[in-house]
């Protein structure tokens, strides 16, 4: 098996040499059958005619020409046939030298369209067997030397539209087989792309609200530490929880990264408005007051509406934590609206002052993701998403999910 892929790798590489081959080959048949008497008294005979040189020139010609038959198809068969129809002519006994337009028909066959092939077929097959016939000599018109040249031209039509057929069925094979490998090979990616956005997302949500928390308890502490020591145990104690929730929550998304099998897989539920309360309350403790509108949004939402409300109050009282001032306070709103969940989260931070000019610089510079990571999780669900500063100070994020996400599934 391995020498016959290797022939077939050389022939693919050397066509020119294969064709001398061929043209060779062509040639001692054409010889040899030039010597045998098809129409003996007592049937074939060997011997019995020897072949003169014109037709011997013409059996070269014809099998020299066989050698650039890939190179140049329709002028091999142009020139083997004109060598064929004047052996027809001349040629006393007649030679095979129309075996060599037998194979230029097969060649120019293979690598035309198929109705080439039969206009080209049927005039070389008419004009050959036509000038076989009416060229006279001992043999009358009907006799089976001309109807054979009939048959071996039409057999090589024939033959090389079913090549031509062939490969062509192969090629196409092949192309929608590279086609689908290129076709999954890119959903891949993009899934892959996909699943790396959607951690980055939650690394980030995770990561800036808890840290965030710990940012300003860790400064209070700092400043109640000699007066009120009370206060800033108190303070410290806010830190070892948050610290202790970050790790948790980073360890679940981490746990995601995990292959099947994998030891201490994360089993808790993913985050979602059930954990509302826990959420805010980590904020009333850092010094936030935030009051909570929770509507009748029902309790079977699905996962990724869940999780995406969730996250999004999650980063928006995160911002109102980092740029709203001192003295801000927040409001959630939840409410179900006909097919769709809104989520409003609002604050009476100082308006247009540098902590509004900083969120609005995360989408507009690149400094930050965390409107960015907002709106591809709403956008991801086929709904929308706003943020901006309030008219009279203050800032505002407004987010509408449907209930039936993009993908099919309902709540």
């Amino acid at each position: 098996m391995t020498t016959l892929v290797r022939g077939r790798g050389w022939a693919r590489t050397h066509p020119l040499a294969v064709d001398a081959v061929l043209a060779s080959a062509v040639l001692v048949c054409m010889v040899v059958g030039s010597f045998a008497e098809p129409n003996g008294e007592h049937g074939p005979t060997w011997g019995t005619r020897t072949p003169d040189a014109p037709s011997l020139v013409l059996m070269t010609l014809g099998a020299l020409a066989l050698v650039f038959r890939r190179r140049a198809p329709w002028s091999v068969l142009a020139a083997t046939c004109a060598a064929s129809i004047v052996e027809l002519l001349t040629g006393q006994p007649r030679a095979p030298v129309v075996m060599c337009a037998v194979i230029a028909l097969f060649t120019v066959a293979a690598r035309t369209d198929r109705s080439t092939t039969w206009r080209i077929g049927l005039v070389t097959m008419t004009g050959l067997t036509g000038v076989a016939m009416l060229s006279g000599g001992p043999l009358p018109w009907y006799a089976q030397e001309n109807l054979g040249i009939f048959a071996w031209t039409g057999m090589a039509a024939a033959a090389g539209d079913a090549v031509r057929s062939r490969r062509a069925f192969v090629d196409a094979i092949r192309e929608r087989a590279e086609r689908a490998e290129r076709t999954r090979e890119e959903e891949a990616r993009r899934r892959v792309a996909e699943e790396r956005l959607r951690i980055a997302r939650d690394l980030h949500d995770v990561v800036a609200h808890h840290i965030a928390l710990v940012n300003v308890q860790a400064g209070v502490a700092a400043h109640v530490m000699d007066k009120r020591p009370d206060q800033a145990k108190e303070a410290l104690s806010h830190v070892r929880d948050a610290s202790r929730s970050a790790l948790n929550e980073l360890r679940a998304t981490v746990g995601l990264l995990r292959q099947t099998g994998d030891p201490e897989a994360p089993t808790e539920p993913a985050p979602g408005l059930h954990r509302l309360d826990e959420l805010v309350e980590t904020f009333r403790n850092a010094g936030l007051p935030v009051e909570v509108a929770l509507g009748q949004v029902g309790l079977d939402l699905a996962a990724a509406v869940d999780l995406a409300a969730f996250r999004i109050i999650q980063e928006a009282l995160t911002n109102v934590q980092k740029h709203a001032g001192p003295a801000a306070k927040a409001e959630v709103s939840v409410v179900r609206v006909g097919p769709n969940v809104e989520v409003t989260v609002i604050d009476d931070g100082p308006g247009h002052d540098k902590g509004d000019d900083q969120r609005d610089a995360e989408q507009q510079t690149g400094g930050g993701h965390g409107l960015i990571g907002m709106r591809e999780r709403v956008t991801a669900l086929g709904g929308s998403c706003s943020a901006g500063p309030r008219y009279g100070g203050g800032f505002r994020v407004h987010a509408i999910l449907p209930v039936t996400t993009a993908k099919g599934g309902t709540a």
